[in-house]
């Protein structure tokens, strides 16, 4: 055996147990009490908990956008990545007008099999159909196993959005295929014009981001997927849900049996728009924003009961001077946070509070984006599956400060947050390529993540 992790508290979806876990060749090959096997390399975790690597679902490394590129380039976000435990991440680059979808994935591609510290995959943003060729595209896109797809409802101006009939069109052709479309619900109409507004009359901090697509502007355009996705009778993947009432939409969708998915991230269970009254307020404008507490709570109530599926990051971290560019215009700062590195210790830290169990951490981060997305290999600690392993240590203190992050920015949302428990080592496919604050792998360890289409 390459790899013995001994006396360890294994947790999965359904419960937790010590014993010994065994790789061979990059896979899981025994788990059992006292495993009697040579191993190349013996790690005790005793005292610690063995879980699988987390699957961040939502990353937007070295993107373009509002004038510049995010700031984790697919090297630091990703060795930023396994750095918090996050063994495999999605991304999504965005297909314009006259780029076809097989085409931008590869460009992606090539750049991440020399770059990528974990494992990745995509979810292609489809914005124009090409004449309809995107639509022949998408069955090669799945059999090479790019399995998702993403609609914006939003940026309109920036060309990306698309409309209710393209958003439908999508929809059945997905589920042809046995794809998934995921969906960025805003309502880009009240968007414009509440900005409109807000403008003329002077109104131009950070707070009027928030003002500008506050609560009601986000579920119109939720209520809006999740009535055609169960009209069409068509699978749909909500992401970065952070509304109750568009969440309440979706609960109401699911208790009737539709296979409505929802995504929510970390900044909308941590923070509220009260953010954007501080004098960095500006260091928080993603899209959507924080909302209210009534919101926030929900979010937490719908953890809880098992009716949010995912929660994942939307990483898109930019510098400190471009977020500086709308510190006297709220619509000049680039709309994005910083957060792979970050996901995995909150939701366990939340879990080693008592606030969920780390059972439902492990759901959340690991096992129901595998599920979801097709990663047939990944997302639980089984035999024949990868291994990609996170020991964490719940003893562990751990401050998070811009300086003690593995990406390339040079601030986080999340500087002071203090988490009790902390990742210690992560493994990628049986590698070491994390160990106590320590990034110690290399780029281009990580691989393209095949997926198998939904059945």
């Amino acid at each position: 055996m390459d790899l013995l992790i001994k006396n360890g508290e294994i947790v999965t979806p359904s419960g937790r147990f010590i014993a010994d876990l065994a790789v061979d060749d990059g896979k899981i090959a025994a788990i059992g009490r006292n495993l009697d096997v040579q191993a190349d390399s013996t790690v005790d975790a005793s005292g610690k908990m063995v879980l699988p690597g987390a699957i961040d679902a939502h990353t937007h490394m070295q993107m373009p956008f509002g004038g510049t590129v995010s700031a984790d380039s697919y090297l630091s976000g990703t060795r930023a990545a396994v750095c918090g435990g996050v063994t495999t991440i999605f991304d999504y680059p965005v297909q314009h007008k006259g780029e076809t979808i097989l085409g931008l994935v590869n460009s992606k591609k090539e750049i991440c099999e020399t770059d990528a510290c974990c494992d990745y995959a995509f979810h292609c943003c489809i914005t124009n159909l090409n004449g309809g060729a995107i639509l022949d595209e998408m069955a090669q896109a799945v059999k090479e196993g790019i399995t998702s797809f993403k609609c914006f409802l939003v940026y309109k101006k920036e060309g990306m959005m698309v409309d209710d009939g393209m958003l439908a069109t999508l929809l059945e052709r997905a589920k042809e295929l046995g794809a998934m479309i995921n969906v960025h619900a805003e309502n880009p109409d009240l968007i414009d014009l509440r900005t409109a507004k807000y403008l003329k009359e002077g109104k131009t901090s950070a707070w009027y981001h928030y003002m500008s697509r506050p609560e009601f502007v986000e579920a119109e355009a939720d209520k809006r997927v999740v009535h055609w996705a169960t009209h069409l009778d068509t699978p749909v993947y909500l992401v970065h849900m952070a509304d109750k009432e568009g969440l309440e939409a979706c609960i109401k969708a699911k208790e009737e049996g539709h296979t409505v998915y929802v995504e929510t991230c970390p900044q909308y269970l941590e923070f509220t728009c009260d953010v954007y009254k501080r004098e960095d307020g500006r260091n928080f404008v993603c899209s959507p924003p924080m909302k209210g507490q009534e919101s926030q709570d929900a979010l937490w109530k719908a953890i809880k009961a098992g009716f949010i599926d995912t929660v994942a990051t939307d990483h898109c971290p930019f510098m400190q001077a471009e977020k500086d560019w709308g510190k006297d215009d709220f619509t000049k700062i680039p709309n994005g946070c910083p957060g792979v590195e970050n996901l995995y210790p909150y939701m366990l830290d939340a879990a080693n509070s008592g606030k969920i169990t780390f059972e439902r951490a492990v759901e959340l981060c690991s096992s129901n984006p595998a599920k979801i997305f097709g990663c047939k290999d990944k997302g639980s600690l089984e035999i024949g599956k990868d291994a990609d392993i996170v020991i964490y240590d719940p003893e562990k203190d751990f401050t998070v400060h811009v300086d003690n992050m593995h990406s390339d920015y040079d601030n986080t949302i999340w500087e002071g947050k203090k988490f009790h428990g902390y990742p210690v080592k992560t493994f990628l496919r049986g590698k070491l390529v994390y160990d106590n604050g320590e990034y110690v792998g290399k780029p281009g360890d990580g691989k393209f993540v095949k997926r198998v289409p939904r059945s």
